[in-house]
């Protein structure tokens, strides 16, 4: 019986981590041109358009295609990034999303004929962080780790070994809104591809606390 209960919540648990569909996210700021197809998303990235607020340059942006589900608690995520970048900032990523003021954005950003890793924080407004990389690459992987109040950002060139490039608060015990997006700033947008979009739900390290210290005598 206690072998038959454990392969029904291993079972359970494996679907869980797999319930999350392409076909069911949604749109913010939805392109002209779409598709999901064996289950990647490839979009052509709408012109002129961004994700930013007020520092540095004196401008609020907030109208980049954003595909997306919604997620409470702590999570995993992770995607395979890939784009055909021509101008400068043209960029594609993970975002993890509050609302209009508070989100995290990271993936690969296309600036002076370089590709960067590169991370854009906002509470209020922005900051970006940004490791460059030497030599042009033709996919990145984002993984994005969300525990209590803590948002770690990795990144990996073969979904085997990842570093991390970000670690950012980001308000706990609220949704958020999680997905890809990609933006072109300055130009007249790009063909952006994302594979393998997983989420994957963690328990919440503080039940995991108080579990271990209220034991039932059973």
């Amino acid at each position: 019986m206690k072998k038959f209960l454990f392969s029904v919540m291993t079972i359970a648990a494996a679907l869980a981590c797999h319930a999350q569909t392409l076909e069911k996210m949604q749109w913010f700021n939805e392109p002209e041109q779409w598709k999901i197809e064996n289950k990647s998303l490839t979009m052509n990235v709408t012109p002129q358009t961004d994700y930013w607020r007020i520092s540095h340059y004196g401008f609020t942006v907030d109208d980049a295609p954003f595909f997306y589900t919604v997620r409470g608690g702590e999570f995993e995520v992770k995607v395979k990034i890939s784009g055909d970048y021509i101008a400068r900032f043209d960029q594609a990523g993970l975002m993890l999303r509050i609302d209009h003021e508070n989100y995290i954005k990271a993936g690969i950003e296309f600036v002076d004929g370089k590709y960067n890793l590169s991370t854009v924080v906002t509470h209020h407004t922005s900051d970006w962080s940004v490791i460059t990389l030497d030599k042009p690459i033709p996919f990145v992987w984002i993984k994005a780790v969300r525990r209590l109040d803590a948002v770690e950002i990795f990144y990996s060139f073969d979904d085997k070994e990842y570093t991390m490039m970000r670690n950012a608060w980001l308000q706990d015990n609220c949704p958020v809104m999680v997905g890809v997006m990609a933006a072109s700033p300055d130009g007249n947008g790009f063909k952006a591809k994302f594979d393998c979009f997983t989420i994957k739900h963690l328990t919440d390290m503080r039940r995991l606390e108080w579990l271990k210290n209220n034991k039932s005598g059973q």
